[in-house]
């Protein structure tokens, strides 16, 4: 049986950065929460100051969605217990590196988390989620997706095939009461300290510099506002026509020296 006739939302990857920042956005407007993350990230003190705070209920979850039956786990989990109208997909890796250098467990990570966990979450909720009258679904790109780079390969398909699931997803699901809807950020100030070690592109990287909070506070008002795509900050959004006008072959190029700098420091 339920523990309550509430309805929840799920965040998954919610102990800290931008994750930690969505949940937030969703405590101050008094939804109910589950927030899922690594063990021993303080996600169960979080969720007692989210209750104090907020007044709401938060329940933590503490798994590594990157193994392969932690996915069916939680979903089993949640399907006795919550009814689940909001899941946002946030848990999420990346990193630079040679392709030919880096560690086939680190690949399969990538993989794992980035792409296999949320395809799960949204395949195995879709029957608790089709039950409300109005159910969303967050999923988290980045920026990133828009442009393939050598020394970044892994992370940026990974986040592409996360944008284009996303549309698929939205378009097959347009007659329910499902709104599925992709977020695609780009830097944000826990990056800072990476960026700063990007000599060519520093100038141009701080003017698109945001905070994760701004982002998720954007992101959750858009979210509930049914739009599918959403894109925030002026610059990025500048980013993304950029990048459909200009030739796909100087941005790969652009963007890859960039990435192979950043594996020889």
């Amino acid at each position: 049986m339920q523990t309550t006739d509430k309805k929840f939302a799920l965040v998954t990857g919610a102990s800290k950065g931008l994750g930690k920042e969505l949940t937030l956005a969703l405590a101050k407007r008094k939804i109910n929460l589950i927030t899922v993350a690594l063990e021993n990230e303080g996600l169960p003190s979080f969720c007692e100051e989210l209750k104090k705070e907020f007044g709401i209920e938060a329940y933590p979850y503490e798994t590594n969605l990157a193994n392969p039956n932690e996915v069916y786990k939680l979903s089993k989990w949640l399907q006795i217990r919550f009814p689940i109208n909001l899941l946002i997909n946030n848990a999420g890796i990346g990193g630079t590196s040679s392709f030919e250098k880096s560690d086939p467990a680190y690949l399969e990570t990538i993989i794992q988390l980035n792409i296999r966990a949320l395809i799960l979450l949204c395949r195995l909720l879709l029957p608790e989620l089709k039950k409300h009258p109005k159910a969303y679904i967050l999923n988290v790109s980045s920026m990133a997706a828009f442009c393939p780079m050598g020394h970044k390969t892994i992370y940026p398909a990974s986040k592409a095939f996360i944008y284009s699931f996303s549309r698929g997803l939205a378009e097959e699901l347009k007659d329910t009461s499902i709104s599925v809807s992709v977020l695609t950020p780009g830097p944000m100030y826990k990056d800072f300290k990476l960026l700063e070690r990007r000599t060519i592109l520093r100038p141009y990287a701080n003017m698109g510099l945001t905070s994760p909070k701004l982002v998720a506070n954007f992101a959750i008002e858009n979210l509930f506002k049914r739009k599918k795509i959403i894109i925030p900050g002026k610059i990025n959004q500048l980013d993304r026509f950029l990048m459909k006008i200009l030739p796909e072959g100087l941005l790969i190029s652009f963007f890859s020296r960039i990435m192979r700098n950043e594996v020889k420091e």
